[in-house]
């Protein structure tokens, strides 16, 4: 399931950052790439992200963007919301709902929460929220079986509460269960801390949103045609009002300084092609020494093309919109990911020559 445009890469991977119901937009971006034939080889997630990446992983590939579709309309607000959402000023009492009765398949409220912030609660449970819906959910439509058969590697990042460690669980390294999508999903304070073998974790997306160091500290590193979904907007206008404080403050910190991290890799991988370069032109005898053998060993050849789709802002956008489980808010998100995919693939910038010295091309598409 790869087209001529990716053949020449390793592996495809798609990289999803959390957001809530931003994550409709890689479920476009997603589509897209089926359509074009461009299935990926690895996915890696954090929050909703990871749900997204295990309802990949987990189902046979003409079945993806149907499971993909039977999730988000779980997701949707009832019909009363959304009535609510279809009048002036109600998308606001919409989400209101929301945060007030939950959503029944994701989260639903914890009552032991209301008892003020001294109750003492058992970890598992210390949340606004309970998630038990969403493990319904996910077991319903994730075939786990089939993500441990190693047909599509999966990797989701939580943050280890007592460490502050940020943690992968990853398909490639042992059983992958509905409990590592869990506990990659567990945004304080509104849903519980999630235990896995013994250990307490939190969404990874409090320690990096954007999980590419999974791809760049990976072993060994190979070739990679990398598609970065982006939920969270680095670029926007200087705030004016509190809503637009609150909005762009969400945008900044759940960006995840994925700028900086491909900036530093970029010098980094470019380094490793200058240490391979000088090695090859050393003569054979100084190639022959050990000491030469250790030194070129941290040079690398591999280069990782990463292609950064960012999701336009839409009308109407405020610091609520990763709550906005609206249809209309769904299917918005979702045809600006698939329309930009599609977009991409038809530039396919990946397919240009590029410098032998870089080992990181960044190829950024804007809506």
């Amino acid at each position: 399931m790869v087209t001529q445009t990716t053949a020449g890469f390793g592996q495809n991977v798609l990289v999803l950052q959390g957001g809530g119901a931003l994550g409709a937009y890689q479920a476009g971006v997603y589509q897209a790439l089926h359509e074009a034939g461009i299935g990926p080889d690895w996915v890696i997630g954090t929050s909703i992200g990871a749900i997204n990446a295990c309802l990949i992983a987990g189902n046979e590939p003409q079945h993806r963007v149907q499971k993909l579709q039977a999730f988000w309309r779980e997701m949707e607000y009832d019909l009363a919301r959304n009535i609510f959402a279809s009048l002036p000023g109600g998308v606001g009492m919409s989400r209101l709902l929301t945060m007030m009765h939950g959503l029944p398949a994701f989260f639903t409220p914890n009552p032991a929460a209301m008892l003020g912030g001294s109750f003492t609660m058992a970890p598992e449970t210390a949340g606004h929220y309970r998630t038990a819906p969403l493990r319904k959910t996910l077991e319903k439509l994730v075939d786990f079986d089939r993500i441990n058969q190693r047909h599509t590697r999966i990797s989701v990042g939580a943050a280890n509460v007592c460490t502050s460690q940020m943690h992968y669980f990853d398909s490639r390294a042992g059983e992958f269960r509905v409990e590592h999508v869990m506990a990659s999903g567990a945004l304080p304070p509104a849903f519980p801390a999630v235990r896995v073998d013994g250990e307490l974790y939190w969404d990874g997306g409090i320690l990096s949103n954007t999980p590419l160091e999974a791809i760049f500290d990976d072993n060994p590193r190979r070739n990679a045609l990398i598609f970065s979904v982006h939920v969270w907007n680095p670029d926007g206008a200087e705030p004016v009002t509190m809503g637009q404080v609150l909005n762009r403050q969400k945008d900044v910190q759940f960006a995840s300084r994925s700028r900086s991290q491909i900036a530093r890799q970029k010098q980094m991988h470019k380094l490793r092609h200058v240490i391979a370069e000088l090695a090859a032109r050393l003569p054979e005898a100084e190639q022959a020494d050990n000491m030469v053998r250790e030194l070129a060993s941290y040079g690398c050849l591999t280069q990782m093309h990463v292609v950064a789709l960012v999701a336009p802002t839409l009308p109407g956008e405020d610091h609520t919109k990763d709550i906005d489980f609206s249809g209309a808010g769904i299917r918005a998100r979702w045809e600006a990911g698939y329309a930009q995919t599609k977009t991409a693939i038809e530039q396919a910038p990946w397919t240009a020559p590029a410098d032998p010295l870089e080992g990181v091309i960044l190829h950024r598409i804007n809506a």
